[in-house]
């Protein structure tokens, strides 16, 4: 599988030399409006090539550069439906064309690629796709993707410890382990980043969330049992810059004691893009200074001290007229302190959880448009975390500790559009290493300097294939998935065999048009956990002091899901409101789920949680309802 998965990526690179862009000057000019007010910023692309570009202050556009040929030119810009005109460029020096858009409030024609890997319109989608705007974000004060996931039906995010400030996500009703996050589609969000990693990102470095709610194993692999949370980041299509400062205030605590605490953030965008459109880049930037906050005066922090510093870029640049390499990086500097004493060094105070997380993530990716239905993407991507930890109680010195992390995923993807059907394949492979270490101190007792005890060091692989078909007839459309993965994890720090499996993961969706407003979906889909690596590990119980330790069981075995979902879609447009409700119903049924097995405390406080499957398994079930109205153009 390796030696094919690198035979395709050389055939991707070598086949860019037959693409060469023409030194024939066509020029392809136009507007795009509203009412006949120009959009600005809204972004335009030609079908089936790497070129485009993004509309002025005005509206109006300018390709360059363009052969003789057949094109459709596409456009689109967030609140209204896209755009798509067919032209025939021949003999001719410049090209005018047009677009009027009519406005899509509540945005059932945004389009989404997390459904099937595939860009396409979400009221097309044969799964339901729910879409955070920036707008969003920025007019609920959003500096961070965990406060603006919030918005979004079916989930939750949830603060779970008033020490480290550990949140998590729910979906469905379903803990965070059971969510995959993904950035630009790729897994790359190791279970150690997961743990604060929401909290860390900034909201100004994304161009938008896509969320799909129920099983997505088929596509994206293990952990998409809940759902998939696709963070999509901001493309450089046009020179500008934006500057923004905020300040949150968190008010008086329950008892009226507990006086106030800021949250002041700042951040910056910029983006240039050459004369001739070849080439690009886009670079982002965030400061946080989070004060600490008790809310009932009893000494220890509800709201733990947060400070993060975030710098990251986006480049691209097009080989030619139908190939194109882009590249992310994004570098994360995070400490954050909780308990008490918090003026005090942290085995001094008399419960404290502090962490210092440096997080650097680089991807990069090709991409070769065969036709204007069918291109072909090899990519890769990895992320490194270093964490330095300290989780604490009654002035302990053996509590810290240090985690080195990375993680990586690279593939090949093919997507081929037909008349009445689509079809997208791929393979991949995932892995990560992990090694956990508590750090030694100088024993008083013993009069001398006790070694560093390693607590996990484990690698993991998973090499996966997928394929997924649509057809559409009439009124029904249809899509079947499939993924075959094999996982291998092994455990360094111990003499325990390597675990491994094979799963296959099917899912269907079925979409249908009742009648010109109404659409219902069914869908099932099978998914999988396999033994983690690495959990939110360590953690300080305030109430008792102590200290807990996740250890997975030697027969550890995989966890597995099957996912259900049916929803009703209604919408309605009129020139002067606009609604949509949708009602979804899911049920999800785990064989072998995790729980774990509560061990005595030791002389010290630490508690080891033993990780393993339950005898009988577990069901979640639920109903999510939405409701969009917009009224008037304003």
């Amino acid at each position: 599988m390796k030696k094919i998965l690198f035979a395709l990526i050389a055939v991707l690179l070598s086949s860019a030399m037959l693409y060469a862009e023409s030194d024939d000057k066509i020029i392809i000019k136009g507007k795009v409006t509203c009412n006949k007010e120009g959009l600005p910023f809204a972004s335009v692309w030609i079908k089936g090539t790497t070129i485009g570009t993004s509309t002025n202050n005005d509206g109006t556009f300018t390709f360059t550069g363009i052969p003789d040929g057949t094109y459709t030119i596409k456009t689109q810009t967030v609140g209204y439906t896209m755009g798509t005109k067919r032209i025939t460029i021949k003999n001719s020096k410049v090209i005018v064309i047009n677009f009027d858009l009519k406005e899509d409030a509540i945005g059932l024609e945004q389009v989404v690629v997390t459904a099937d890997r595939n860009e396409r319109s979400r009221k097309d989608a044969p799964i339901v796709v729910s879409t955070l705007s920036p707008k969003l974000l920025v007019s609920t004060q959003a500096n961070l993707i965990s406060e603006g996931l919030n918005f979004c039906p079916g989930l939750r995010m949830e603060n779970d410890c008033q020490n480290c400030g550990f949140s998590q996500l729910r979906m469905n009703g379903m803990e965070g382990a059971y969510s995959q996050i993904l950035i630009n589609s790729r897994p790359i969000f190791s279970g150690l980043a997961g743990v604060y990693g929401l909290e860390m990102i900034p909201s100004n470095m994304i161009e938008r969330i896509e969320v799909t709610r129920g099983g997505g194993s088929a596509l994206f692999g293990g952990n998409a049992i809940a759902g998939t949370v696709n963070l999509i980041t901001k493309d450089p299509i046009n020179n500008s810059y934006e500057v923004g400062l905020s300040n949150n205030m968190v008010g008086i605590g329950v008892d009226g004691t507990g006086g106030t605490a800021n949250d002041y953030n700042a951040n910056f965008n910029t983006s240039i893009v050459s004369e001739s459109g070849k080439t690009g880049m886009s670079i982002f930037g965030f400061y946080r200074n989070k004060e600490e906050f008790d809310a009932n005066n009893d000494g220890f922090t509800e709201i733990s001290r947060i400070k993060n510093t975030t710098v990251g870029a986006r480049i691209f640049h097009r080989l030619g007229m139908r190939s194109k390499i882009t590249g992310d990086f994004y570098n994360i500097s995070e400490t954050r302190r909780g308990g008490d004493q918090l003026d005090k060094i942290e085995h001094e105070a008399s419960t404290a959880e502090s962490l210092r997380n440096d997080i650097l993530t680089g991807s990069a990716n090709y991409e070769l448009f065969l036709s204007e239905d069918a291109n072909l993407s090899a990519y890769a991507s990895g992320q490194k975390v270093d964490r330095n930890s300290y989780y604490g109680a009654n002035q302990s010195l053996d509590s810290y500790g240090h985690t080195k992390d990375f993680t990586y995923n690279t593939g090949v993807q093919f997507k081929n559009n037909f008349d009445n059907s689509k079809l997208v394949a791929g393979v991949d492979l995932n892995g990560g290493k992990l090694k956990d270490t508590k750090l030694g101190y100088y024993d008083k007792d013993k009069d001398k300097h006790l070694e560093n005890k390693t607590i996990a060091d484990q690698e993991s692989r998973t090499l996966g294939s997928f394929v997924q078909y649509e057809y559409q007839l009439l009124r029904l459309k249809a899509s079947a998935g499939l993924r075959y993965d094999r996982y291998n994890i092994k455990d360094n720090a111990t003499n325990n065999d390597d675990v491994t499996g094979n799963v296959f993961s099917p899912r269907i969706n079925i979409l249908y048009d009742v009648a010109r407003n109404l659409q219902a979906r069914v869908a099932f889909s099978q998914g999988y956990r396999a033994p983690q690596i690495f959990d939110e590990d360590l953690h300080i119980e305030s109430s008792a002091l102590r200290t807990i330790i996740h250890k997975n069981s030697k027969d550890l075995s995989q966890e597995t899901s099957y996912s259900y979902t049916a929803s009703l879609d209604y919408t309605k447009e009129e020139d002067d409101y606009k609604l949509q409700f949708l009602a979804e119903g899911f049920y999800t049924k785990l064989n072998n789920p995790f729980v774990n097995e509560i061990g005595e405390p030791d002389a010290k406080g630490v508690v080891i949680y033993t990780r393993t499957n339950a005898e009988k398994g577990a069901k979640v079930q639920g109903i999510n309802m939405e409701f969009n109205l917009a009224l008037g153009r304003k």
